[in-house]
């Protein structure tokens, strides 16, 4: 077998053009969002050159559920704009190390850099979704605008925001049908930060930081892009039926939301399907 630099594996590929994606939507401003997915040992192991330890940096967090778990992961204080260009110097493969409070540097990071100031908060939300689905990869933080001013102008009630984007769109309710978790106002870059996030990634794969961005999970790339793609949609709806003068004429009912539910085969929250209509 002929091996190859881990910087033409799929998982840069898609680690370049996701950050890319997300910064051309506009939810990734300056050095805004971060990104972990997870690794296997198969799959990093073929590569020639993250076989050597480059150097050992600490996490503020025990993180020893995840030892010997790989991570690709993107940098503190780095641009997305950027990674498309320097992927080895704006994200980095690390290997959580057998004591769970540091992680080796296999590659990437080459100019000293280190991962993103919320990785304790990853590897919290990481832990908390493998316990519930083991396929769990990807972490995913970013702000997305609608979503963000929805958190100044809707009451901060889990059922309350997931219905209003359930009934903005067909799509939402298919997508994420457990709703939307929201945690309270909290200072970003904390483990206090992540670990309420992970509390709520028990119910939800979605959690909305007030006043700041989302957290978003899944078994892919595409998969926690696609959660919170769809949600951040069906806030631009809502958004822009209040500029139009806010007042709601028709709506997808509770019954509609039913109807959808077992045409898909899905299980929406149950404490989320009936409420208050939309339409006074």
């Amino acid at each position: 077998m002929i091996l190859t630099k881990f910087i033409e594996s799929t998982y840069v590929t898609e680690m370049r053009k996701i950050t890319s994606h997300l910064y051309e939507h506009g939810w990734d401003e300056r050095n805004g969002g971060n990104v972990s997915l997870r690794l296997t040992e198969d799959e990093v192991k073929d590569f020639e050159d993250v076989h050597e330890v480059k150097r050992n940096i600490p996490i503020d967090f025990d993180a020893v559920e995840l030892k010997g778990t790989y991570f690709l992961v993107t940098g503190t204080g780095r641009y997305f704009k950027n990674v498309y260009d320097f992927p080895e110097r704006d994200t980095g493969l690390v290997k959580i190390a057998a004591d769970g409070k540091s992680a080796d540097l296999l590659w990437g990071f080459n100019d000293g850099g280190q991962p993103t100031s919320e990785f304790p908060a990853h590897l919290m939300t990481h832990i908390k979704r493998l316990g519930i689905d083991p396929s769990q990869r990807v972490v995913m933080h970013c702000h997305p605008t609608n979503l963000v001013a929805m958190t100044f102008t809707v009451p901060l009630v889990e059922k309350t925001l997931s219905r209003i984007l359930w009934k903005m769109q067909a799509e939402s309710i298919v997508v994420f049908p457990e709703g939307i978790g929201i945690i309270p106002y909290m200072t970003p870059g904390t483990n206090d930060i992540g670990e309420a996030t992970a509390e709520k990634m028990a119910d939800y794969r979605l959690v909305v930081w007030p006043h700041h961005g989302i957290f978003g999970t899944g078994d892919s790339i595409d998969e926690a892009f696609g959660l919170i793609e769809t949600a951040e949609k069906a806030a631009m709806i809502y958004t822009t039926i209040q500029s139009q003068g806010g007042k709601f004429l028709a709506e997808i009912t509770d019954k509609d939301l039913e109807n959808l539910a077992k045409r898909f085969s899905i299980h929406p929250n149950p404490d989320f399907l009936t409420g208050d209509s939309l339409v006074k």
